[in-house]
């Protein structure tokens, strides 16, 4: 599988990454669970992202501690998740990270990511400084920032952080403009989250789920020809800066399948810029980045 320098790190990352949210929100058990990421480990990923908030994702993820050589492991902090304190305390976070290496069987991540915090409370500086000390503390190797919009301009643009997470679809191209070409040109690794846009265009009619509302409202309006996932993915893997794509699911025999599916490489510029272009004619302004 194709690799990407991730920024000014070190890192050459796999264009695609395993998201563990699924895993961790499914109920999924220790046993599958190893089969999923062996799957995914198997398939040519070398990026398994997680988050404290992920109910059981990082401890399902600790369980592959022996394979722990062949891929880069990035978390995120934030969200209280039981823990004493309101989400974004400092002192609950400096907890949170110490949860998550436990749980993730490890003395030290490679990506700790601060989980989309306002553009208010990264003003403030306090939370940026937890992560600081963690990173100083060998807690993790780099930080970044997990959000968008606004607030994950001012994140770009503060200089604290080594990566952005964003999310970055075809129905969901507000980051294409607004933060990524400045995030690519201060060298920072870029993560695209929701790449597929949960493959909303599946549905015959508006899902069940309020998570799927957005992008399903808008494919609608968008009315793309023939969408399929791999067109999905691999537009988003032509973005210009975009490192790695995060992608979840339950079903092992899933990254055999993505991997072929981006084997051609990203979209190319033709298609590429004829879903740019359908964007600009139809996206209202209201359209925003969607966490």
């Amino acid at each position: 599988m194709e690799r990407r320098q991730f920024g000014r790190t070190d890192m050459q990352v796999s264009v695609l990454g395993f998201g563990g949210s699924e895993i961790g929100n499914a109920g999924t058990t220790p046993a599958d669970a190893a089969r999923m990421l062996g799957a995914a480990l198997d398939a040519g990923l070398n990026v398994i992202d997680t988050a404290e908030c992920y109910r059981t994702s990082e401890e399902l993820i600790g369980g592959l501690h022996g394979r722990r050589s062949e891929f880069f492991l990035f978390t995120k902090c934030g969200h209280a998740s039981g823990l004493s304190g309101p989400d974004w305390d400092p002192g609950m976070l400096s907890q949170s990270i110490d949860r998550s290496l436990k749980r993730l069987c490890t003395d030290h991540v490679d990506l700790l990511q601060l989980h989309t915090c306002s553009e208010e409370l990264l003003r403030r500086g306090e939370v940026i400084e937890v992560l600081q000390r963690a990173k100083a503390a060998g807690k993790t190797r780099y930080i970044g920032y997990s959000g968008d919009g606004s607030k994950a301009l001012y994140a770009v643009r503060c200089g604290a952080f080594d990566s952005l997470q964003t999310s970055v679809s075809v129905a969901d191209q507000e980051a294409i403009d607004l933060t990524i070409p400045e995030a690519a040109a201060r060298g920072m690794g870029v993560i695209a989250k929701r790449p597929i846009a949960n493959a909303a265009w599946r549905h015959g009619q508006r899902p069940d789920d309020p998570y799927q509302h957005v992008y399903w409202d808008r494919l609608q309006a968008l009315a793309y020809p023939s969408l399929t996932a791999e067109t999905a993915l691999r537009f988003t893997l032509a973005v210009p800066g975009v490192c790695t794509a995060i992608v979840g699911t339950t079903r092992p025999g899933r990254w055999a399948e993505n991997a072929a599916s981006i084997a051609a490489g990203p979209l190319p510029e033709a298609a590429y810029g004829c879903i740019r272009a359908r964007w600009r004619a139809v996206a209202n302004a209201d359209w925003l980045g969607q966490t």
